[in-house]
């Protein structure tokens, strides 16, 4: 009896250590990078109050981990506008005849046949102190992507087109297409020397057969303006060759400047 007794004790000594060692390694695991549920996310915001930065689905603190941003200096009026570039329906023109008026730099995140079926105008672009980004070669969904060969071929096309347009060498500033990305996706970037651009200001603005009303563009987007702002437009919308310079001004009445992604970039080093 007392050899079967000490048995269990045993036993149950053996049981409740496994139980102390298992809640320590539970409670020492790291946490994920992104606090998503998902490993593929599809970028989205969540505007809580006008005038001030939405919440993302990562914060601005974990994507710093990847090299990887949608906002800028929340205490600086200072506004960051990228368009993202499909393909030229003759909006562009318009688009940067308002950015020059008002002196204000802008990043092109380019597709592969944006690049090369617009030649002069990606060299205009340039000329005119704008930036190109990458918006990868065939826009897919990147999140898909799980080699780093077929990742670098989407980047390295554009490389390619962009040095074959400009003689120069294209800024290293990568947009997911449709804002789908995984953790993976950011780290294939980083280890590409890429910085991955999400925004904090954003609109349907992207049907061309079915544009938002100028007014309401306006209304919608100067509510929503906030210090900090990395703003998404497109340029195949004929809303926004529309309501660019008048959108502008109204930004700069409410005392917004307008910098480059190089200037963002280097404050977030």
């Amino acid at each position: 009896m007392i050899v079967v007794h000490k048995r269990k004790l045993l036993l149950a000594a053996i049981g409740l250590l496994s139980v102390v060692v298992l809640a320590v390694l539970i409670l020492k695991s790291p946490e994920p990078a992104l606090e998503t549920a998902a490993p593929v996310v599809n970028w989205g915001l969540s505007f809580q109050k006008e005038g001030e930065t939405p919440r993302g689905n990562a914060s601005a603190q974990e994507l710093r981990k990847f090299d990887a941003y949608f906002v800028g200096d929340e205490t600086e009026k200072k506004i960051y506008l990228t368009f993202d570039c499909g393909y030229e329906n003759g909006n562009t023109p318009a688009i940067l005849e308002a950015l020059k008026k008002h002196g204000a730099k802008a990043t092109f995140f380019a597709v592969g046949n944006f690049l090369s079926d617009n030649r002069e105008l990606i060299r205009q672009i340039v000329t005119e102190g704008h930036t190109v980004g990458n918006h990868t070669f065939s826009h897919p969904d990147m999140s898909a992507i799980s080699s780093e060969k077929s990742f670098r071929e989407e980047l390295s096309k554009n490389e390619a087109l962009y040095r074959e347009i400009t003689g120069g060498e294209m800024a290293k500033y990568y947009r997911p297409p449709q804002g789908k990305f995984s953790e993976e996706n950011l780290k294939m970037a980083q280890k590409l020397s890429y910085q991955t651009v999400f925004w904090s200001l954003a609109y349907v603005d992207w049907y061309v057969d079915d544009q938002p009303d100028p007014e309401e563009a306006i209304a919608l987007l100067t509510k929503r303006i906030h210090p900090g702002a990395i703003v998404l437009l497109h340029n195949t919308s004929k809303t926004n060759a529309k309501i660019l310079d008048r959108l502008l001004t109204k930004w700069e009445k409410l005392g917004y400047t307008f910098a480059a992604l190089d200037e963002l970039a280097e404050t977030k080093r």
